[in-house]
């Protein structure tokens, strides 16, 4: 087989699909799954200026776990919790000044009840933190 770097990932994904079983397959997209996450949390951290302590803080484990997590993956259990973050990033990074996400994710604001993104996705209310996001940016709402 030859390097699949030197691939396109069409091509590398067909190579894959030929010489390997579904289960296989299957394993290696949960792997890969569960690597990209750690790297979603990395980006978190960087651009909600966040410690592995503080995000810690924000899934309820220890620092420790969260570095665990980045080297080595998020548990399949947490990968829903961490898209649904990832989710949030990606607006907010799409619509704000990088600089300025940390400022809004601590801000208490009127259209999260009162409470910061960090204080509702600290409190396990992530869904609802995405949905009060994706307010926060649906311009049509706000012409009407």
């Amino acid at each position: 087989m030859p390097d699949l770097a030197e691939l396109d990932p069409q091509h590398a994904a067909s190579l894959l699909l030929a010489e390997h079983d579904s289960s296989w397959i299957a394993a290696l997209t949960d792997e890969l799954d569960r690597a990209l996450s750690g790297r979603q949390l990395e980006r978190i951290m960087r651009l909600w200026d966040l410690t592995r302590t503080d995000l810690g803080h924000l899934f309820g484990v220890s620092r420790q776990a969260v570095s665990k997590w980045i080297d080595a993956g998020v548990p399949s259990e947490r990968i829903p919790q961490v898209a649904d973050l990832a989710a949030i990033t990606d607006l907010l990074a799409h619509y704000l000044k990088r600089d300025r996400i940390p400022a809004v994710v601590r801000r208490p604001a009127p259209n999260l009840e009162g409470a910061s993104l960090l204080e509702l996705v600290s409190k396990g209310r992530i869904a609802d933190a995405v949905v009060l996001t994706r307010q926060m940016f649906t311009f049509a709402d706000a012409q009407g």
